[in-house]
Formats: C-alpha cells, structure tokens, sequence
C-alpha cells in the first residue's frame, strides 16, 4: 500500500513553483534550502523556514527526490512537465500546446523565459488540482521553430535595434555594432539571433541579408517571402543545373511511352498562365463511348532523385503564387518550357485515360506515361464562350482575352461534350456529399510597376468547373487504384469538420435567419451546401463563405488514407500539378513504380514527406495572403478621401471590422473612435451596444468608413466610422 502524505502545518507563503522552477532548469544538482533561499534572494528566517517545509511536503508528494539528508533533486520523470508548442499572443503572453494534455495551458508573460511563437519547450504545469484554469512555466526551450527575423533596423552610436511587424514578436533584436553589417538606417533586413543572455531583455543577433528600403514594393514583397523562410530566386548552381538537361524529345524515349500526339489535344489555362501542368484528350469511339485523356506534365522524367535540382523541389515544395509574381518550385526552363504543354509542341506526360460513357460512367481505365502534341490553347474564357454559345454558331476565329484563335468544328464538339460530361460527375459529387465551395477571389488589375489600379472578382464558370472535375476525376481515381493495392501513397486527406465549430457557425448565420442540420454527416453537408447557394449575391455571402470554410478541417498529405470529406471520396490523391506541388512528383514516381511491379515503398519515409510538403503549402498559403492584403492596403492608400459601403465581418471587445463590399478590403473600426455614442462588446451577440442610444452594431450589419490609416509595413488597416446604413 502506499504510504498517505505527511501532514504540515499551516504555511505563510508557497515556494513549492519556485522551488520546482530552480531544480528542473538544473536537473542533476541536488540543492539544499539555503542555496534556494540565496537564488530568491530570500534571508529572513520565516523565508527560510517555509521553504525546508515545501521542500518536505513536494519529497512527501514524490515531485521531488531526497538524495542526502537536507539536498533535493528534481523528480527525473513528473506529470506535471509537458513537452510542446508555444502559441503567442499578441499580448506578449501565450498558450501552451500539448498532445498530452486536454486543454491549452496559459503562460504568463513572465513565465516564457525567453520562448518565442512555435519554439518547442517543457513546460512546468501548475494549478491543476486547484479549481483553477492551469498557467505553466516554459523551463526549457528544446527546439527553436525559427532564428531569422524580418524586421527594420534602427541604429544607434553603438548599436542598433531590429523591430519586427509581427505582433507575436514581444522583443526587439540587439544587433552589436560589428554586426551590421552593410545595413542603413531603416533598412528592411533578415536578423539571425545568435544569442539570449539569461539576463538580457533581449536577444543577440546579426544581421545577415539586407531586403531593401521600408515601403519600396520589391523589399515588402521579398519581406514577405524571408517572413516565412520562402526563397524569392533559385541558387546559380540549381539554375545552372536545369540549363544543362537535354529538354529535345527523343524517338528512342518515345518508344517508350504510349504515343497520342493524334489524338485531340488542348489545354484550359487562366489567360495569364505562363506553365500549362494539364491538357485533355478527347476521341469518340466506334462503339459510342469516349476516350478522355488527362495529360500532366511527365516532371518525374527530368527531375530525377538524389540530384541537387530534386532536392531544391522538395525543399521548396510548392510554388508561391503573389499577387505579382510567382515564386516557382522549379527553375523557369524546366516550369514554363520544357514541362509546360504549350501548345503546337510535343511534350512528354503522365496520363490517365478513360473510356466513358454518355452517362459519365467509367468502363475502362489505363495509367501510364505518354507522348503529346497539343493542338490548341484555349483560355477559360474562351472555353466559356464556347459553352455559352453552344446554341449559336462559334465563328472560326475567336478573341475574348484580346488574343485570336482559331476554332475548329472538332475543338467545339470535343469542348461542350466535356462540358456536358463534366456536369454530369459534378452532380454526382454533389449528390454524394461533396461540399461547393466558390469563395470568391479577389484579383488586381496591375500596372507596369506591379502597382495596383483596380480590383476585381475571380468567378467560377462551366469552363472552370470543366477542368475540375476532369482533374478531380483523375486524382480519385490513380489513388484508388494504388489504394486499393494496400501499397504506400501520397493521398490527400481532409477529415471531417469539428462539432464545436459547427455549431459556432450556427450562432452565426442564425442572425441572418439560416441554419445547418447537425444531425448526421449527410445531413451537415447537404445544409452546408444549401447555406452557401442561398447566400450567393447576399451582402453576408463573403463572410458566410469565410466562416464556413473555418469550420473545415485543413486538408494534407499523409500516407495515411481517411478520404476527403469536402470531396466524398475514399480516395484522393494529388496527381495533376506537378510543375508546381512536390507532392504530385512523388505520385508520379510511386505511381510508375507500382506499374512496374515495384514493391509497397517505405511509409515512414513518405510520411516525413508528406509532413514537410504540407507544412511549407501552409507557409506559401500564408505569404499568399499577405500579399493580397499588401496590395489591399496599397490599393486603398490612393481612396483616403473615399467613402466605402461595407459589411461587418468581425465583432471584438476593441471594436469591429470591416469588409468593403466593392473590393474585399477589409480594416479595423476601433471602439473607442466609434464617436456617436460610447459602446461595449456584447459577446452573446457578437455586437457592440450603444450605452445610451442602444444602438446594436452586429455581424453582417452594413456601416459606411472612410481609410483612417493604411499601413504597408504592419499590413493593417483602419477605417473611420462614418455611421451605419439603416
């Protein structure tokens, strides 16, 4: 049996946190109560005299271990420290993440011990047993998540100072002054901290690249690249690397391939796509049916493993797509030349053809590499045309997005055919449970300088929904092909959505008078897909769209299939962009290994993979957005005097923000400067209420602003209140 704890009398004051604090930051020395009492810097008796008795009550608790008569040691192996994550506020305090524990640990501010946003750290976990929410102590920093930081520099006579636009960056950087560099004052630079005396507020560091000067348009977009580790240009010796592969398509390697450079080929692009990753095929047959091809670019064939151009790829992982420009995953002669299936050129690609009949149903499947000749480019537009028109007769030369094409009667027959098979297996996606998500995407009209002169809306039309289904199509079916194989795979998975979200959505749109059925997994995403269609046109559509789409788990990658719940199917790879996804080369490879006869391939392996490939899609996702709300901020710079209709998108206790309905930009209307009467935050309501008018400002409310403050450098912006729109 074990032994009950020894009582203790009643105590003035606990140093049982502290004591613990000082034995686990040095764990294999024994400390007696007069050096603990020296290291609080504690000489009374009374001091003294409560720390011999919580340092016998924690040995009677087993936290701490008794070595000789009156010295301790921390307990090698305690329930109470915890390894994960740190997740910054913008508060200067945090919250700490474990797999280990049911919920987040809060850790004040004094408690971080130097611990930055993401670093990996124990943690000392107090309060448990308390009643009380749980507050920790970050006793060690076991990894740091990163060391480079974006920031401006301020030099002083001695020294200087980088600042960081990040609020869940609490410290500057001391940067000594031999560590400078070439650096000027005001400069937008990449600090590496190198150093974090015990004592120092803040940390040392170097600066080791210089982006350029604050608010010039190339330095803020490579600042957002260096904010998330993205590179911005390729190293010389991976350039030099790509110039030298022989690109020139080869008889002997044709031999190789199934060749259908006859058949009817054409690719479906945006108009101001530069690498073309997917064509279509489309051949009737003599029994009625169609041959469909879906033709990716064969990447694997020129990026070959253990090569330093291979190991740039899956470092990068992914291309970047900003506003103006993209960072590509590989240099410009293999992405926009030798991969790109430009059209009246042959190409070597991956396939997947189908015999399918008029109903959409597949009868037959073939997998392999092949040999192309594209006939045609065709820009979404003009694909759409096409569709529009069908009723109408298509002239043989067509000009929509300023470029002429020749049409033929074949191209036309091919195009509404896919057209029409394309709606059949969206319907029936639809009807299985997939969720339609056509959020709309804000685009900019740029000037030469890459300056913003106006935005747009991106919509998805037939001709969009066209190539998604066929590329949808493949995807499900090369992984259900391996899948049901039982052999390693990259697939792409997306889990269910979380309960409690859910149902925080449903608070939500209940003001606007919508709900969804939370009863089963069917019945959530058919009143999903009914929320989103009877929000189109609305003025709430955005903000539905957006709240909807955050009660969505993120899809990855793993080798680890559960099915893609926003899709309804089993299986669901990413086999369709390989010029511009890692993950798609690696189906690629496994695919062709298994056509081989190869055996199930190693799934630790792949996994790390996997991981790495979805952790740096979540980085370019988060640049991405940046760079839309740089533009957004710039683009409202030049409308200050300018008075927006817009709808708000976020209540908070600091005051409410704004989405603009004529461009998507959205700011911060602060509580405080809300002028016409003085409000508090209502969180049962997601409102503010007026004290004395009761006036209720609420989500999805209409309120008209004027630009307060566009700031380039934080990417925020504020909006005056000017009233609401009743």
């Amino acid at each position: 049996m074990n032994k009950k704890p020894k009582k203790f009398g009643k105590k003035e004051k606990d140093f049982s946190d502290k004591i613990i604090k000082i034995l686990s930051q040095n764990a294999n020395k024994a400390y007696n109560y007069k050096q603990i009492a020296g290291i609080l810097e504690l000489d009374d008796t009374q001091s003294r005299n409560e720390i011999i008795k919580d340092l016998k009550i924690l040995a009677s608790q087993n936290k701490i271990i008794e070595t000789e008569p009156g010295k301790y040691l921390v307990k090698a192996i305690s329930q109470d420290y915890y390894e994960g994550t740190i997740d910054m506020t913008s508060r200067k305090t945090a919250y700490f993440v474990s797999k280990d524990l049911e919920e987040d640990v809060f850790i004040p501010t004094n408690n971080l011990n130097h611990a930055l946003d993401k670093d990996t750290v124990k943690v000392y976990v107090y309060n448990r047993r308390r009643g009380k929410k749980p507050e920790g102590e970050v006793i060690e920093i076991i990894e740091r998540k990163k060391s480079e930081f974006v920031g401006v520099i301020d030099i002083q006579k001695n020294f200087a100072f980088v600042t960081t636009a990040n609020p869940k960056m609490y410290t500057d950087i001391f940067i000594p002054k031999d560590k400078i560099g070439e650096a000027q004052q005001g400069d937008v630079v990449i600090a590496k901290i190198e150093d974090w005396p015990k004592k120092a507020d803040s940390p040392f560091g170097s600066i080791i690249k210089v982006l350029g000067k604050q608010g010039e348009h190339d330095t803020e977009i490579h600042a957002i690249l260096a904010e998330y580790g993205l590179p911005y240009d390729f190293p010389i010796e991976v350039e030099v690397f790509a110039q030298k592969i022989d690109t020139s398509i080869q008889e002997s390697e044709i031999a190789n391939r199934r060749d259908m450079r006859d058949t009817l080929t054409f690719t479906i692009d945006p108009k101001d796509a530069k690498d073309f990753d997917d064509a279509l095929s489309f051949k009737k047959l003599e029994n009625g049916n169609y041959e469909i091809g879906i033709h990716i670019a064969d990447v694997s064939y020129y990026l070959q493993e253990g090569t330093i151009l291979d190991d740039e790829a899956y470092k990068r992982a992914t291309s970047v797509y900003l506003v103006d420009r993209v960072v590509p995953m590989l240099p410009e002669v293999l992405s926009n030349f030798a991969c790109s299936l430009r059209p009246q050129e042959e190409k070597y690609t991956f396939s997947a053809v189908f015999e399918i009949n008029e109903k959409a149903q597949m009868i037959n499947q073939w997998f392999g590499r092949t040999v192309i000749y594209s006939d045609q480019r065709f820009a979404y537009e003009e694909a759409q045309y096409i569709i529009e028109n069908k009723d109408n007769t298509i002239p043989e030369e067509i000009s929509i997005t300023g470029q002429s094409y020749e049409v033929s009667d074949e191209i036309v027959n091919a195009t509404l055919k896919l057209d029409e098979l394309a709606k059949i297996l969206r319907a029936k996606r639809m009807y299985d449970g997939a969720i339609s998500f056509d959020k709309v995407e804000v685009k900019f009209n740029l000037n030469e300088q890459g300056e913003p002169e106006g935005v747009y809306f991106k919509v998805s039309k037939e001709a969009n929904h066209l190539i998604e289904e066929f590329m949808l199509l493949a995807n499900k079916k090369v992984a259900e092909f391996i899948g049901k194989q039982k052999k390693t795979y990259v697939y792409r998975i997306h889990d269910e959505p979380n309960v409690d979200k859910l149902i925080s959505l449903q608070t939500v749109i209940s003001k606007f008078g919508y709900s969804i059925n939370l009863k089963s997994k069917g019945e959530i995403s058919q009143s999903l897909n009914t929320l989103l269609q009877s929000v189109v046109g609305k003025k709430e559509q955005n903000l539905i769209d957006t709240l909807t789409i955050r009660t969505m788990s993120k899809a990855k990658y793993s080798t680890e299939n559960i099915g893609h719940y926003g899709l309804a199917f089993d299986y669901y790879s990413h086999f369709t962009s390989p010029i511009r996804r890692y993950p798609d080369v690696m189906a690629h490879r496994l695919l062709q290994h298994y056509i081989d006869g190869g055996k199930s391939a190693d799934a630790d392996l792949y996994e790390e993979k996997c991981i790495h490939s979805s952790n740096m899609e979540s980085l370019a996702t988060n640049a991405e957005r940046d760079s839309i709300k740089y533009m957004q901020i710039k683009y409202m710079q030049d409308h200050k005097d300018q008075e927006f209709l817009g709808v708000i998108s976020g209540v908070t206790e600091w005051g409410i923000y704004v989405e603009i309905i004529a461009n998507k930009c959205e700011g911060m209307c602060r509580i405080r400067e809300i002028k016409d009467d003085y409000y508090t935050f209502d969180d049962k309501q997601y409102a503010l209420v007026g004290e004395v008018s009761k006036k209720v400002l609420q989500l999805g409310d209409e309120v008209f602003v004027k630009v307060k403050n566009a700031d380039l450098v934080k990417k925020q912006l504020d909006f005056h209140f000017i009233r609401k729109n009743e």
